[in-house]
């Protein structure tokens, strides 16, 4: 498959489903990806089994805000910077880049960096979705090694980060997030090409293309009624005499109906505008707004025990809040993989041998369970202000 500029609306609205409300905003990306195709012609989308093993594949995206994404676009040379950066640190070839998440403006940057590289994307990327947080990903999860890491600016300002556990560079990242002006370019989790199958979200490019080819039915359709710690929807027409509450963060994270959970995080929970058919984010939310909400099941690795415990209900203060899957399922998952002995990461460094520990995540610490209507308390979540933009 490639992607050209035929294909990219599609891509694009797929990508802004899966960013579940959060992942920064795919219009300011989709232009970006629609110069990159216009100037350099298409981009080649290849699968896993077609990576050279001993070359490097390279997850790219943003940190940061979404404010500052919408007014601050960026330049070309990002990709340039880090590609060349990494290639002196690990010794070792970039030959493809990877969506370290598909969801929100992430997805269609890897396009537009793919494009300027003239390198091919995979068919794969770290979650499967968009999350706030750098450290909720599959290699997280399959125990690849967050750094080294590199972070830059489109001047070619460029941040090191090595010897840290996934929560870490998250810290580390946000702290320099004032320095970049609010906005910085990453690559995290770096691979070797033999790594991706079995340490991904497979089959994530192909699923945003065929999501924003054809969309699930949804949910509820109605109108926003109340848009504050949580968001109430009243069902219009055939759903009339229905309520349904949105719980929501960065991204949306449960629908609740008659005090039950409809859909919870880590499924996709998307929310589209019934006038315009455009994807909403939280931030847009507002009383009045007529809305259609859909859920879109995850990558089922995110339902196994570990997943749960990284990017789960109670990792975003959902206590006492079960993750209810949503029916369905996705195009490809994960393979199950062997977690790497010892707590030890596995790293494509320059001697191709293991190297430091990937801690997973902690989940949040316990609120109340419910409140009075049946609806999840919120702890303020740790990754709600350092979110990836695409971290939302």
């Amino acid at each position: 498959m490639d992607i050209d500029t035929g294909l990219l609306p599609a891509f694009a609205r797929g990508c802004a489903v899966l960013g579940s409300g959060g992942g920064g905003p795919v219009m300011i990306a989709r232009a970006a990806a629609l110069q990159a195709l216009e100037d350099l012609g298409p981009v080649h989308v290849v699968q896993p089994a077609e990576l050279d093993p001993e070359l490097l594949v390279m997850p790219v995206g943003t940190a940061g805000s979404s404010a500052v994404m919408s007014e601050r676009i960026g330049g070309t040379e990002e990709p340039v910077h880090l590609r060349d950066k990494i290639e002196e640190l690990y010794g070792i070839r970039v030959g493809a880049l990877m969506a370290s998440e598909i969801g929100g403006a992430n997805g269609c940057l890897a396009v537009a960096w793919a494009a300027r590289l003239g390198l091919p994307l995979v068919d794969a990327d770290g979650m499967g979705r968009a999350f706030p947080g750098m450290d909720q990903t599959v290699m997280q999860l399959r125990g690849i090694a967050a750094t080294p890491a590199v972070a830059c600016d489109e001047r070619g300002r460029t941040l090191v980060i090595d010897h840290v556990t996934g929560r870490w560079l998250e810290r580390l990242v946000r702290a320099s997030l004032e320095a970049f002006g609010g906005q910085v370019a990453t690559s995290e989790y770096i691979m070797r090409g033999d790594q991706v199958a079995t340490a991904t979200s497979l089959g994530s490019v192909t699923r945003a293309v065929e999501l924003g080819t054809s969309l699930p039915a949804p949910l509820i359709t109605g109108k926003v009624a109340e848009a504050a710690n949580s968001i109430l929807i009243e069902g219009l027409g055939p759903d009339l005499g229905r309520l349904a509450r949105i719980e929501a963060e960065s991204e949306f994270l449960a629908v609740i109906e008659d005090g039950e959970p409809v859909a919870v995080v880590p499924d996709i929970i998307a929310m589209l505008d019934t006038h315009t058919g455009e994807v909403v984010q939280t931030e847009q939310v507002r009383y009045g707004l007529r809305v259609s909400v859909l859920s879109v099941p995850c990558d089922p690795v995110w339902h196994t025990p570990e997943g749960l415990r990284l990017a789960g209900p109670a990792a975003f203060g959902l206590t006492g809040l079960p993750a209810v899957p949503t029916q369905g399922s996705p195009t490809q998952s994960s393979p199950s993989a062997p977690a790497a002995p010892s707590g030890r990461a596995h790293s494509p460094g320059p001697s191709g041998s293991p190297c430091r520990t990937g801690t997973p995540t902690s989940p949040a610490p316990p609120t109340s369970p419910t409140g009075p209507t049946g609806s999840p308390r919120r702890s303020g979540s740790p990754l709600q202000s350092g979110e990836r933009e695409g971290a939302s």
